[in-house]
């Protein structure tokens, strides 16, 4: 059966629909579209807006460093916000990977449950089918083109989340310190104690951050380039970059995102915070974007 999204339908202009043969969207009378609303269709069942986060759960084929390829689950995290209910539609937004996506679907009041469709215009696109108890939504999420994904279905299982800017958040000293997603060739020497040959090796080395980053706060403190010359790239990066996630900023970079994923303070509910920020805030990262470009990391070895 053909998965239809419903985001599009209602929200297509007569010029649009004209041109039926261009549009994702199929609005036949089979589609479990959302009625189009009026422009003053009342709000209902406001107690239910907000963010909901938690686990994106799918089976993909996992490569290790050593061994064969084997299918496990993978876990990223998502956050749904729902901005807006109507007697007909459900409007909101997904983001995960730092991907921000608009949805728009229905809610059945004697289940508690929504469906929920993404636009269809993009290839990680799908629908959510989950149930509303208490504070937690769960169930499914399909993707509309199920082989251009990894994983094509995946579980869903959110929190609902209150975000609050605060300049106090910061990350923990339990918090990983170690960017696993840009390792670098490194050659090495070894010599043999007995023999005296020296022989060369290339290791595989990742970047690390120091504990500068538990000190400096760019949303609470005026830095200065004495705070900053001596600190790592990635320690400066990691102190930028405190700043937009205590705004809620949504990561592209996976770098960043499992940085402050680590925390229970950082919720991601926009890909563009740059008016949110203090003037100080801004003085202070365009400070430290001077000093990261020619800012050296320190690499280490580390097993995963």
């Amino acid at each position: 059966m053909k998965i239809v999204p419903l985001a599009l339908a209602g929200l297509l202009t007569a010029s649009v629909i004209s041109c039926k043969k261009d549009s994702p969207a199929d609005t036949s009378s089979k589609s479990l579209s959302a009625k189009k609303d009026s422009v003053v269709a009342p709000e209902i069942y406001k107690e239910y807006y907000g963010i909901y986060m938690g686990d994106f759960a799918g089976k993909e084929i996992i490569i290790p460093e050593i061994g064969e390829e084997y299918e496990g689950e993978v876990f990223k995290k998502i956050s749904l916000k729902i901005n807006r209910i109507t007697r007909d539609s459900v409007y909101g937004q997904s983001i995960v990977d730092g991907n921000q996506r608009p949805f728009r679907g229905i809610f059945n009041e004697t289940t508690k449950s929504f469906v929920l469709d993404e636009p269809g215009n993009d290839k990680t696109d799908g629908r959510f089918e989950v149930t509303l108890n208490n504070d937690s939504l769960t169930g499914n999420w399909n993707a509309f083109n199920k082989s251009a994904v990894k994983a094509p279905s995946k579980l869903v299982r959110l929190v609902r989340k209150e975000f609050a800017y605060n300049p106090n958040f910061m990350l923990s000293p339990d918090n990983d310190l170690i960017d696993w997603e840009n390792p670098k060739n490194f050659v090495e020497k070894y010599t043999d104690e007995e023999t005296g040959k020296t022989e060369s090796y290339t290791a595989s080395k990742n970047r690390i951050a120091s504990d500068a980053v538990f000190k400096i706060n760019a949303s609470k403190q005026k830095l200065t380039e004495k705070d900053l010359k001596n600190l790592r790239k990635l320690d400066m990066e990691i102190i930028k970059n405190s700043v937009f996630a205590r705004h809620g900023y949504s990561f592209k970079k996976a770098t960043y995102r499992n940085f402050f994923e680590q925390t229970d303070w950082y919720i991601p509910i926009s890909n563009n915070v740059d008016n949110d920020l203090s003037a100080m805030e801004k003085e202070n990262v365009a400070l430290l974007n001077r000093f990261i470009k020619y800012a050296e990391d320190k690499y280490d070895s580390f097993g995963r």
